[in-house]
C-alpha cells in the first residue's frame, strides 16, 4: 500500500496541487491524467521520492519496495543485460555483490563467516536463488534473443533497451509499480503483453500514458490532475472521461436553471417591494435569493480543442480507384477501390512504405507505375506526418497563416477558428516559426477544417498532441460523414474510426471491411 498524505507541491508562484490524499491498494491500477503541465510526471516523481513535496508526505508499507520505469536509456550501459534486469531489486544485487566480495577474500575470518551467512539468509529470503532465472524468463517473454543476455546494454539498439528496462521495472514482484508512458517506443506485441501482465499484477500499478487503448485496458482507477486537485474516479479512462463531460453538463444545465431563478426572484422583489400587500411575498423571496449558490465551476487546466470535419459538396459514386501502383522499395501492384463511407485504415511494419502512398494520392509524389483516379466529385483534404513544409521559410501571425487556407478572410473569422483550436488573444499574433510540434499539428487541423474536404487523408494526425487533443480528433474523425485514408499508432484512434483495413508489405497482404482489433485478431492472434 501507498499513502499521499496532504502533499502539496509548488515551484515559485505555480501551484501543482495542494492536500493531496490518496491511498494506493494493492490489486489496483491507477492512471495519472491530467494537462501538459499539470504535473502528472512530477508526481510520480514525488511518488517515488526523487522529489520532495513542500508540504506532507509519502508514505510506503512496510517492508514494501517500489520500482519505477527508468527513461534514461544508457544509464546501464557498461552492464549486462541480466545485470541490469536484476537491477529492478536493488537490495538483492548489493547483496550478491556483497557476497562475492567476502568470498573472494584471501584473509577470510570467522567474522566474514557469520556476516557472509546473514547475507545468505536475506539472499533467500528475498528470492535470491531464483533472482536469474526470473531475469531470463522476462526477456523470453520480451523476445530479446538468449545471445544478449550477457552482452553490455551498451552495445543494443534502442527497441532492445526499452524492452530490457521495462523487464527491470517488474522484476522481483515490487509491491509497488510506477511506469511513466511505458508504451512508448514499444512494437504491438509488447504492449499487448504488457496489458495482460498487468490484468495479472497482483499489487499496485500507477501509469501516466496519453495511450488511451491502455489506460482503457489496464487501469481500474483514474488520478485526474487538474484544478490544483488530484481526485480519483472508479472505472477507466472513457468512463471517467464520460462521467466527467456529463457532470459539467449537468453543472452548467443547474446554474441555467439557478440564474433564471435568480433573474425572477430579482423583477418580482423589484416591482414588489414596496406593495404593502406584497410585502410579505417579497421579503420570503428575498430569502430565497440569499440561499441560491450558484456551482463554482472552475477554469480547468484541460482544454478540448474543437474538431469537426463538414464538407459541401456530395460524394458520388466514383470515389478513388487505384490499379496496380508501384513506388519501388515502397510498394509494389498495390490495388484497391474505395466506396462510400469507408474509412481505411492502412497498417505496415514499413511506416514510410504508407506516408509514400498517400504523397502518390495527393500528387506530391509519382508512381514508377499503376495508375489511380479520383471522382469528379472529390475533394481531397491531406494532413501529412511531416507538416514542415507549411511552415518553414515562413514568419507570417497565426491569422495570416490561416487565413490564407480560409474560404472567408475577415480576421475576426479566422480568429474564431484560432480560437477553436486553443489559440486566443495575443497568441494569435505570435509567428508559426516558433510554434511548437503540437501547436503546428492544432494549426494544420484548423486549415484541414477550413478547405471542407470531402476526402481526408491523415498520417499519424496524433504525433504530439496532448490526450485531449487526440480524444477531441478522435471524436472529429469518428463523425465525418465523408471517406478516409489514414494511418495511426493510436490503437484506440485505428479500432473506432477505420471500417475496413489494409495492409502493406510491398504488397497488399491483408484487405477486410474489419476494425482494427478484428484485424490483430485475425492476422496476430491478438
Amino acid at each position: 500500500m501507498l499513502q499521499v498524505v496532504g502533499v502539496s507541491l509548488q515551484f515559485g508562484s505555480r501551484k501543482l496541487f495542494e492536500d493531496v490524499n490518496i491511498k494506493f491498494t494493492s490489486g489496483n491500477c491507477y492512471g495519472v491524467i491530467g494537462a501538459n503541465g499539470a504535473g502528472k510526471s512530477t508526481f510520480l516523481r514525488v511518488l517515488s521520492g526523487e522529489l520532495e513535496p513542500n508540504k506532507g508526505e509519502v508514505i510506503l508499507g512496510k517492508n514494501e519496495r517500489m520500482s519505477v520505469l527508468m527513461q534514461n536509456q544508457n544509464a546501464y550501459d557498461n552492464e549486462t543485460v541480466i545485470r541490469t534486469v536484476m537491477l529492478g531489486h536493488k537490495r538483492l544485487v548489493d547483496i550478491m555483490d556483497e557476497k562475492d566480495a567476502l568470498y573472494m577474500k584471501s584473509d577470510f575470518t570467522d567474522e566474514d563467516g557469520v556476516k557472509a551467512s546473514e547475507l545468505e539468509t536475506e539472499f533467500a529470503e528475498l528470492g535470491g536463488w531464483e533472482a536469474e532465472s526470473e531475469a531470463e524468463k522476462l526477456l523470453n517473454e520480451l523476445e530479446i534473443p538468449q545471445e544478449d543476455f550477457y552482452a553490455t546494454m551498451g552495445s543494443l539498439d534502442a527497441k532492445k533497451k526499452v524492452k530490457i528496462l521495462l523487464a527491470q521495472a517488474l522484476f522481483g514482484n515490487p509491491d509497488v509499480l510506477l511506469l511513466d508512458e511505458p508504451t512508448n517506443n514499444l512494437d504491438l506485441k509488447t504492449v499487448n503483453w504488457l496489458e495482460e501482465y498487468l490484468l495479472n499484477f497482483e499489487n499496485t500499478v500507477i501509469i501516466v500514458s496519453h495511450n488511451r487503448y491502455f489506460l482503457n485496458k489496464v487501469c481500474t482507477h483514474i488520478c485526474d490532475v487538474d484544478f490544483g486537485k488530484i481526485n480519483i474516479f472508479f472505472g477507466n479512462y472513457d468512463f471517467w472521461y464520460n462521467t466527467s463531460q456529463l457532470i459539467a453538463r449537468q453543472m452548467k444545465e443547474q446554474n441555467k436553471k439557478l440564474e433564471q431563478r435568480v433573474k425572477e426572484l430579482q423583477d418580482f422583489i423589484a416591482r414588489f417591494a414596496a406593495n404593502a400587500s406584497k410585502s410579505r411575498q417579497a421579503t420570503s423571496r428575498k430569502k430565497e435569493l440569499e440561499k441560491i449558490t450558484l456551482n463554482d465551476i472552475q477554469p480547468s487546466l484541460r482544454k478540448y480543442p474543437y474538431i469537426d470535419f463538414k464538407y459541401e459538396r456530395e460524394i458520388g459514386n466514383d470515389i478513388l480507384f487505384v490499379e496496380d501502383l508501384t513506388k519501388k522499395g515502397y510498394f509494389e501492384n498495390l490495388s484497391f477501390i474505395v466506396k462510400k463511407g469507408e474509412k481505411i485504415g492502412f497498417v505496415s511494419d514499413n511506416s514510410r512504405a504508407i506516408t509514400m502512398l498517400f504523397d502518390v494520392l495527393t500528387g506530391k509524389e509519382e508512381a514508377d507505375s499503376g495508375s489511380y483516379k479520383w471522382g469528379g466529385t472529390i475533394k481531397v483534404g491531406y494532413m501529412p506526418e511531416n507538416n514542415s513544409e507549411y511552415f518553414v521559410d515562413h514568419d507570417e501571425n497565426l491569422v495570416d497563416w490561416l487565413s490564407q487556407y480560409s474560404y472567408d478572410h475577415y480576421e475576426e473569422f479566422v480568429r474564431g477558428w484560432l480560437g477553436r483550436m486553443l489559440f486566443s488573444g495575443e497568441e494569435t499574433q505570435k509567428s508559426v516559426k516558433v510554434l511548437s510540434g503540437g501547436e503546428k499539428v492544432r494549426c494544420m487541423l484548423a486549415k484541414t477544417m477550413l478547405e471542407g474536404g470531402n476526402f481526408l487523408i491523415f498520417d499519424e494526425p496524433t504525433n504530439h498532441i496532448d490526450l485531449e487533443a487526440i480524444t477531441a480528433l478522435n471524436n472529429g474523425m469518428s463523425n465525418f460523414k465523408g471517406c478516409m485514408l489514414f494511418t495511426s499508432h493510436d490503437r484506440e484512434l485505428m479500432n473506432t474510426v477505420a471500417n475496413r483495413i489494409i495492409e502493406i508489405d510491398k504488397t497488399k497482404t491483408f484487405d477486410k471491411l474489419v476494425n482494427y482489433d478484428e484485424y490483430l485478431h485475425l492476422t496476430k492472434g491478438l
